[in-house]
């Protein structure tokens, strides 16, 4: 999700930046000792090419917005989801300074629901899947499916913490401001979940091993 530049109000800019923190550091922290695992590097490039693509595509919303996959499944899945917060931190600054997609007042609220919410989501619906029985493909479609909504319903419920109906309230702006993401988001989360899979297959062959350590460390 990108909230455009000033769209928020300077106090929710500094909180949401607060509460995406120390996440970021802690995704740095892991990050810099993933990297230094050959066989890993190949993944997080990977991954981290994969959210930058799918989340500049900007398609045309029916309710007049635009939206665009999420991206993160992929990496919560390879690498747990604690890595996730500073790749999309990275992603998001490129794309406010070179897209104009999203803005730099606006980056913890843009980190917390696609850096935070989308792939912890993910890591939780990819395991709870596993659990229940499911296998590889299906969990890792039902995890990016779910977790592209996630994003999309948390920027939802920023916007109306921001900008509360004046009858309903907060609850009335947020099932607005769903409303408006819904239409042209789920079709998008579903294709999503194909993408992910296709992807998992081709990278989650090499390195099986080296990566079970740090899967289990995130979980």
């Amino acid at each position: 999700m990108h909230i455009s530049e000033g769209y928020l109000p300077v106090v929710h800019c500094a909180l949401w930046a607060a509460v995406s923190a120390p996440f970021v550091l802690d995704g740095a922290r892991r990050l810099n000792a993933a990297s230094s695992r050959p066989e890993l590097r190949l993944r997080i490039a990977a991954a981290a090419g994969f959210l930058l693509l799918l989340t500049a595509l900007k398609l045309p919303s029916v309710a007049g917005s635009s939206s665009h996959p999420a991206g993160v499944a992929l990496a919560a899945i390879l690498l747990g989801p604690r890595l996730v917060p500073v790749m999309a931190l990275v992603v998001l600054v490129l794309q406010a300074l070179l897209l104009a997609h999203g803005g730099l007042t606006t980056l913890g609220a843009n980190v917390f629901s696609l850096g935070i919410a989308g792939p912890f989501t993910a890591w939780g619906i990819w395991r709870a899947a596993q659990a229940a029985g499911a296998g590889r493909t299906l969990a890792g479609w039902a995890a990016a499916l779910v977790s592209s909504i996630a994003v999309y319903g948390i920027a939802s419920l920023q916007l109306a913490l921001a900008f509360p109906d004046p009858l309903s309230g907060i609850v009335g702006a947020l099932a607005r401001f769903a409303f408006v993401f819904a239409w042209t988001q789920v079709p998008i989360a579903v294709a999503e979940g194909f993408l992910t899979v296709a992807a998992l297959r081709l990278l989650d062959r090499p390195a099986a091993g080296a990566t079970l350590a740090l899967r289990q460390e995130a979980s």
